[in-house]
């Protein structure tokens, strides 16, 4: 634990969410983006004292556990690998790493070990047909080395056996998906045999999985996957995103094809922000994936039957999170590669520029599905339409878009009306949630105050323990985790400290944006002592007041009851508390 303290010492987790979340931006105090933790319109998510929060998902947490989540690591594996990134030396004694984490680490090297192997392969004599099969596809051998394109042996003991004599026992070469058990449990067997090997990796470039196409017609399928695994889940994963991240970023859009030598042939032309399901369908993870580093997708499918089918499943799976998608085909059936060895690359960057948008290229699918000639033919397509339109979050984007598909097709703009009108009926009503507490400004100042300086805490707490001030119940909660950390404070260890709605009230008072609320004027960096000891004065007057309010209705009450000697007595208390009052200095001043 000392180690992960001095992780998160030393590294700033701005630097490290920035690279997975491009969006983030500082906003007065505070960073704000886009969650990469679920689909959102308006940035909820927050970056302030080492901490992450997101006001949508709910997410939060430091440094380590955001790397965890990220990239699906245990806690042992974001730490190491944070340290490696950063030039942080391991300590000599390191923890050792917990089972599930060692039992990654063997896969990891197993993987290791089988692209080593594939690589050989592919590079020796037995390789020549592979070779040959590279070079007929446009792939130099410095773009297969670039991408670890490797071979399969044909055997299907090559793997098993340099696993057996690397000291793997039969359990994690079988939980390795690379190895296979034989039926009468005589032993084990390569998963790929005689396959063209495409290694596929995780975000930060490590191999975790690998897919093989098949050498011979009457091999099939024609491409195999390896089978999910304790570090490869396929849903989450994008082909080639660890080296098209930066691509992306500085072209503003992802390209999404088809296959795996699509995104080869385009990064070995230049286009090196495309990317690839791999081999499943797209799905909500990897559309996250993508919108977390731009919000712009071009989809390049083939333009079969198939590919068609596979594009129209996609757009309304990226409109649902939140993508603008335009749609780009290319003419003569041709995949990405083959128009780019015929055409060069040029024409395929002017298409790709000029793709139409996602619903003209459906406007298009509904005028090959149905009879544009009758009315009925008209309002059926536009019906086929109307879903992908619907996905759109924003209401005037989603309205003019909705006319425009209905100029194209020919239908009257009341039936576009009449549909959404039905749409808005069919739709449950959101559920209501409880307004969140709301916290006193003069109590927001207080804390803010305490959470930003150390000479804050240590003039104030002492004044507030010693004469008990009242407070809002949950204020007065979080300044009792505060006082109790005073020694070592962090705002880690006093989000662990509190129950779940007083770290959701304390995260919306770190995170939110203030900027121009009284709280926020009023509070100076250089003097949040003295403002934190004014606060207490606050405290304390407001506290007098509540029981002078008191003492004047128990006086009223005693003469209504005609209690004259009692209601003397109380005013003569309330005329000694307002004497005091005006003797008293105020709080926490000599």
């Amino acid at each position: 634990m000392e180690f992960a303290r001095q992780l998160k010492d030393n590294i700033d987790i701005v630097q490290v969410v920035r690279e997975y979340v491009p969006s983030l931006k500082k906003a007065g105090t505070r960073w704000v983006g886009l969650c990469p933790f679920h689909q959102e319109k308006t940035p909820s998510f927050g970056v302030r004292h080492q901490f992450y929060k997101c006001f949508g998902c709910g997410a939060g947490g430091d440094l380590i556990k955001f790397v965890m989540e990220m990239e699906g690591l245990t806690f042992w594996e974001a730490s190491k690998q944070l340290a490696e990134r950063y030039g942080i030396p391991l300590p000599k004694r390191m923890d050792a790493p917990d089972e599930e984490s060692r039992r990654r680490a063997a896969l990891f090297e197993m993987h290791e070990i089988a692209q080593k192997l594939y690589r050989a392969a592919l590079d020796s004599h037995a390789g020549e047909p592979a070779r040959n099969y590279l070079a007929g596809r446009g792939v130099k051998p410095a773009l297969a080395s670039e991408f670890g394109l490797g071979l399969s042996d044909p055997s299907g003991q090559a793997l098993t056996r340099q696993f057996q004599k690397a000291g793997f026992s039969a359990q994690q070469m079988e939980s390795s998906g690379l190895v296979l058990a034989r039926n009468d449990g005589s032993g084990f067997f390569d998963r790929f045999r005689g396959r063209l090997m495409f290694p596929i990796h995780n975000e930060s470039g490590k191999i975790i999985a690998f897919a093989g196409r098949a050498g011979r017609e009457e091999d099939q399928p024609k491409y195999l996957n390896s089978s999910e695994t304790a570090i490869y889940k396929k849903s989450h994963v994008l082909y080639n995103f660890h080296r098209a991240r930066k691509a992306v970023r500085q072209s503003g859009a992802l390209i999404l094809v088809e296959g795996y030598m699509d995104v080869i042939g385009l990064h070995g032309a230049g286009v090196e922000h495309a990317v690839a399901s791999c081999g499943t369908a797209l799905t909500p993870s990897q559309a996250r994936m993508m919108r977390r580093h731009s919000e712009n997708v071009v989809v390049n499918f083939d333009p079969d039957p198939a590919g068609a089918a596979a594009a129209e499943r996609s757009i309304q799976l990226l409109l649902e999170e939140g993508l603008h998608v335009r749609v780009l085909t290319l003419p003569g059936g041709l995949d990405p590669d083959e128009f780019i060895q015929e055409n060069g690359v040029e024409s395929y960057r002017e298409l790709a520029a000029k793709a139409p948008r996602y619903f003209e290229w459906l406007a298009d699918r509904a005028r090959e599905r149905f009879d544009m000639r009758s009315a009925e033919g008209r309002v059926a397509a536009f019906k086929f339409l109307l879903p992908a339109i619907q996905n759109l979050p924003d209401k005037i984007e989603r309205a003019a878009v909705a006319d425009d598909v209905a100029a194209q097709l020919g239908v009257d703009k009341g039936l576009v009306l009449e549909q959404f009108r039905k749409l808005a009926v069919q739709r449950s009503p959101r559920e209501l949630k409880p307004a969140p507490v709301e916290m006193p400004p003069n109590e927001r100042l207080l804390i803010r105050c305490l959470l930003e300086s150390e000479e804050a805490r240590a003039a104030a707490l002492p004044v507030w323990n010693e004469k008990n001030l009242p407070a809002q119940p949950a204020t007065t909660r979080i300044l009792r985790a505060i006082s109790a950390l005073q020694a070592g404070f962090s705002y880690e260890q006093l989000d662990a400290r509190l129950e779940d709605d007083d770290r959701t009230l304390l995260a919306r008072l770190v995170f939110a944006d203030t900027a121009g609320s009284e709280s926020d004027q009023t509070f100076v960096g250089d003097h949040t002592a003295a403002q934190a000891i004014d606060c207490l004065r606050v405290l304390e007057e407001a506290e007098r007041e509540t029981q002078r309010t008191n003492l004047k209705a128990r006086i009223a009450n005693a003469e209504r009851q005609g209690n004259l000697d009692e209601a003397l007595r109380l005013s003569q208390d309330l005329e000694r508390m307002d004497a005091g009052a005006r003797r008293r200095r105020p709080a926490g001043v000599e």
